[in-house]
């Protein structure tokens, strides 16, 4: 292994042109980590946020961006008993994808699917930890309740959507064209509502309210997710696309004894991660074995064009995973 290697460096905070190719030492595992020769890497919103300079990385964690990988194991640090030299893994990463070698604990280090190539599995960890913590740990989502994934066409929607179908709850999503609406209906959702021409609001109640709300919106969306929700139903907020204040009437809580809440994944402990990874490794790895799970994928980009990558998720014309093809 060499001394060196490719990175997608962020020269400057700003749009995605200040995503530039350079040279950076390969990194080393540490006591429970390894390190990753990466195939391919996911581009995720918080990418992004993090390049635009409104999201900095922990202070332990690499300045690259990066969030979630697929490649072989090439070092094992101390410590680490369960992974091996030349196992293929996907991980959820503190940062540092964007680049040809990766340090990550290893525990959370997944293996990948069977029957699934690295090009699928690199779009796995970010997602699925994002959606297993949010949907079913902190929002208790069971069998049978209804359950409203707001950007239902997004890498975090149509996993939602799979993940929420599979396990019985019965499925809303909103999203913002009539095509995106239908993908989100072959994925599991019982309705997609364009939110452009329909009231997500008006259709949740019609229905009995739903139980759980899963939201990246934020803005004027928060009041009428309480709006949406049924008696004693959970409201989940993962990222406020349309910013994090808003005028709400915390009485509606009281009365209709709803519950409000939240987390990020990136600054969470490693200890919190692992509990997650291995919650996936036995409730949904299953189901991506047995291919009745699986990513949304949308594009594919070159290494040397993370800034394309980066302007198309902007956009907000993807349905799905975007990946950068590192190493493969």
């Amino acid at each position: 292994m060499t001394d060196t290697m490719r990175a997608i460096e962020i020269t400057k905070p700003g749009g995605p042109e200040v995503l530039q190719v350079a040279e950076r030492p390969v990194p080393e595992a540490k006591h429970g980590q390894v390190v990753i020769k990466v195939a391919y890497a996911g581009v995720n919103r918080p990418d992004a946020l993090q390049r635009a300079g409104k999201y900095a990385p922990p202070p332990t964690a690499s300045d690259l961006p990066g969030l979630e990988a697929s490649g072989e194991v090439v070092s094992v640090g101390a410590g680490v008993s369960d992974l091996n030299v030349g196992d293929q893994v996907c991980a959820l990463l503190p940062g540092g994808g964007y680049a040809e070698f990766v340090a990550t604990p290893a525990a959370h280090c997944l293996r990948v699917p069977k029957g699934m190539g690295m090009r699928e599995a690199a779009c796995l960890p970010e997602t699925f930890f994002t959606v297993w913590s949010n949907v079913f740990m902190r929002g208790g989502l069971k069998a049978g309740e209804r359950f409203l994934v707001h950007g239902g066409s997004s890498g975090i929607g149509t996993t939602a959507i799979q993940l929420a179908h599979a396990f019985g709850a019965r499925v809303f999503a909103t999203a913002g064209t009539d095509a995106k609406c239908t993908a989100c209906v072959g994925l599991g959702a019982e309705a997609a509502i364009n939110y452009r021409d329909t009231d997500f609001v008006d259709v949740l109640k019609a229905e009995g309210g739903a139980d759980l709300v899963l939201d990246m919106v934020g803005g004027d969306y928060i009041p009428r997710n309480l709006k949406a929700l049924a008696e004693d139903g959970r409201l989940v907020q993962i990222a406020f696309l349309q910013g994090p204040s808003v005028e709400v009437n915390f009485a509606t809580l009281m009365t209709r004894r709803l519950t409000m809440t939240g987390s990020t994944l990136r600054p969470q402990s490693d200890l919190a991660k692992a509990r997650i990874a291995q919650e996936l490794r036995e409730a949904v790895w299953p189901l991506l074995d047995a291919g009745r799970v699986a990513p949304v994928m949308d594009s594919e980009y070159a290494f040397e064009d993370a800034s394309d990558a980066h302007a198309r998720m902007e956009s907000s014309g993807h349905i799905g995973k975007i990946v950068l093809r590192i190493g493969a």
